[in-house]
């Protein structure tokens, strides 16, 4: 490590330890939950405050020329975006979002969703890595390079209110906002790593869909014992639906407008992230005892989680609680389906044919139908990086981490990310970020690793330097 990235680690460690983890540490009490699952967000003003937060935050930041807007349209969340002038006609931009998932249960005694809890080098709660870190760290990466007097280009920070919604509101702010922002670099803080020892870049994202799949034979619901038999049950004909889209036997997504083929260069990927991980890369996850994952075959896992479709039944309605469930065949019976697209994809096409399978003659004349809340969300496959972006990548790993970097698809969504592309196809992307091993985002006991968010913030650091004197 070079006596400037000595100075870049203490200058990000010293910010971690006295300025962003106190931050984070009240950001994870503010229950700041997307539009999807607080639709009197406004009202409630959770938003409102971890803006607040973090534009207050800023504004105590050592940059010079840093301006601050807090940029807002009409019924829609707010964006922050901020900007610091640098060498050069190029701009950087870097990319959060601070709206946070549900709660979710399951958390352990002494923590919650809105409760921060630090144990060690963890700290718990909801959204402190997904995402509420990106503000902070993306300021502090610009404030580390200023300290030292080393050169950065323009930097525009742009942290938005609706990603966890599949980002509804942020089409509007980009074409609003597409002059102020013109990147030739995008750095992208809400991915996940594949570990806690190495950079992780990555390099493409999976798209997905998300609907209520409703299936309707009553107008109301009628006794049991004199129904069953003559009234054909709402759960035995969902459950032949979902056959037409998912093998029950082996996951496999039936519907062939949801596959593509996987790209060469990215089956080298798969292979090198599963020859670092090896079973690591589902002996992660909190199986019950004898529970087995789908596949051992490590490099067949991670393509069923970056370039196959997957579905996943996230939500139930019309189906009471154990407790509350009495002697009746009930009328209709909901599931809310999420169905994981691969990255080149075409989403809405996709779920075309998906909803035409599902409809098509139901059972008994049964009322079948799918329907969507949202418009599909396209996966992104990253372009080439750029021969300097990769060295620079390699280097800060290399600095930071002691380690090369890894290159990995994710099996989420950052819809951003294609928005982005499409209206930029020149830009050059790195996508990172802390949510690695156990850190469960999303689900409950989410934690960030603190270490971790250190040397991601000072690799940005690095490659923001590089990217200005490239």
């Amino acid at each position: 490590m070079s006596p400037h990235d000595d100075r870049t680690l203490d200058f990000v460690q010293r910010a971690w330890d006295g300025d962003i983890v106190p931050a984070l540490t009240e950001y994870i009490r503010i229950p700041a939950k997307s539009p999807m699952f607080d639709a009197k967000w406004a009202e409630h003003g959770h938003i409102e405050r971890a803006v607040t937060l973090i534009t207050e935050w800023a504004r105590q930041r050592r940059i010079e020329g840093l301006t601050l807007d807090v940029v807002r349209l009409e019924g829609r969340t707010p964006v922050i975006l901020m900007e610091t002038p640098g060498a050069g006609g190029d701009t950087v931009l870097l990319y959060g979002h601070c709206d946070k998932q549900p709660e979710m249960v399951g958390w352990a005694a002494d923590g919650g969703p809105w409760t921060p809890v630090r144990r060690g080098n963890r700290l718990f709660g909801r959204g402190a890595g997904d995402d509420g870190y990106a503000a902070f760290a993306a300021l502090t990466a610009i404030e580390a390079l200023q300290a030292q007097g080393v050169r950065h280009s323009r930097c525009v920070v742009l942290i938005e209110a609706s990603e966890e919604s599949g980002s509804p509101d942020l089409p509007f702010y980009v074409e609003k906002l597409a002059e102020r922002i013109r990147p030739g670099l995008v750095v992208c803080l809400d991915s996940g790593c594949g570990d806690y020892d190495h950079l992780w870049a990555t390099t493409s994202l999976r798209g997905v869909v998300s609907g209520t799949l409703q299936v309707e034979v009553l107008r109301e619901g009628v006794h049991s014992g004199a129904a069953s038999g003559i009234v054909p049950s709402s759960f035995r004909i969902l459950r032949q639906v979902l056959d037409r889209l998912e093998d029950s036997r082996t996951g496999e997504i039936l519907v062939r407008e949801c596959h593509v083929e996987v790209p060469p260069h990215r089956l080298d990927e798969v292979k090198a992230v599963a020859a670092t991980l090896g079973d690591d890369i589902w002996r992660r996850f909190p199986f019950v005892p004898g529970m087995q994952p789908v596949t051992t075959n490590n490099v067949e896992a991670l393509l069923n989680n970056t370039w196959r479709p997957a579905l996943a039944v996230t939500g139930v309605d019309g189906i009471p609680a154990l407790a509350d469930g009495g002697n009746v065949l009930r009328p209709q019976t909901s599931l809310k389906l999420s169905l994981r697209l691969p990255p080149t994809c075409d989403a809405a096409r996709a779920v075309a044919r998906v909803k035409q399978v599902l409809e098509a003659d139901p059972l008994y004349g049964a009322r079948v139908s799918f329907s969507t809340a949202e418009r599909p969300g396209s996966g992104w496959n990253a372009p080439a990086m750029a021969e300097w972006l990769r060295a620079s990548v390699e280097r800060a790993s290399t600095a930071y981490f002691g380690k090369p970097p890894m290159f990995d698809g994710l099996g989420g969504s950052i819809p951003f990310m294609d928005m982005l592309g499409k209206r930029f196809p020149d830009a050059q992307f790195l996508v990172t970020g802390v949510m690695g091993p156990g850190s469960n985002a999303h689900g409950p006991n989410e934690f960030i690793d603190l270490p971790t968010g250190v040397k991601v913030t000072a690799c940005v650091a690095s490659v923001l330097a590089d990217h200005a004197a490239r």
